[in-house]
Formats: C-alpha cells, structure tokens, sequence
C-alpha cells in the first residue's frame, strides 16, 4: 500500500509538471504612444483563454508612472492559442482611444504581433510588442 501511495503521489507530480505555460505568458513592452509613453503587459492564461493586463505604465522619459489611471485594467481577453503561435477571437482595449477591437496575434520569438480591428476588419491598427520577462 505504501508503494501504491508514493507511486500515486509522484504520478500527480509528474502530470502537474507536464502542464506548460503558453509561451506567450510573461510581461510585454508596447509600442510607444503618440506622446512617446509605453506600457508593460502582462499575458497570462485566464479561465481557457489568454488575457493581458497593464502591469506598468511609463512616460516618456521611460520614468515609472504609478499614477496612471489604467493600472490594473484588463487589456486583453478572450484569445485563443492555435498552438503555432497564433492567437485569435479575442478583444484588445486601446487606452489611448477607450475603443475595443476584435484582436489577433502572433508570436515570433521575442516579437508579439497585435493586431485590432473594427467593422468586420475594415478598419485595423496593429503595434509589436517586445518581450520584458
């Protein structure tokens, strides 16, 4: 019985340490706003998808803002990973506008590619992202 046990509890550790993080997980540097600003994001698995908060918000000095009133905020929600590094049926909010689009993205090694549009993909806009952790 006591094998059985020891044997049952190493087989749920090795099932737990099976489960991978998306490779998209971790924090992502934006590209600079129109006032030169940028936000750190950060990607993570949320309820089946993957989802993005703002983690950090900088000026444009790149000094640390921690009165930005976005902090927190959810960004990114409800992409779904094709397991090739694309990741589509998603919304993206753009602080700088306060408008939500139909997103996708793609992962290229340390370059995320996001993409929003509106109207059924007439009207899109698109950053790439640089990976910080």
């Amino acid at each position: 019985m006591r094998k059985f046990l020891l044997g049952f509890a190493l087989g749920l550790g090795m099932g737990t340490a099976a489960v991978a993080a998306d490779p998209v997980e971790g924090i992502w540097k934006t590209a600079e706003g129109e006032e030169g600003g940028y936000l750190f994001v950060r990607i993570q698995e949320c309820g089946g998808a993957i989802c993005g908060k703002i983690d950090t918000a900088f000026d444009k000095t790149g000094k640390h803002d921690p009165g930005y009133e976005h902090l927190g905020k959810r960004m990114i929600w409800d992409m779904k990973p094709d397991g090739e590094g694309h990741y589509a049926g998603g919304k993206i909010w753009a602080p700088d506008s306060d408008k939500t689009y139909s997103s996708k993205m793609r992962l290229n090694g340390g370059t995320l590619t996001v993409k929003g549009c509106v109207m059924g993909g007439l009207i899109c806009r698109g950053q790439d992202w640089t990976r910080v952790k």
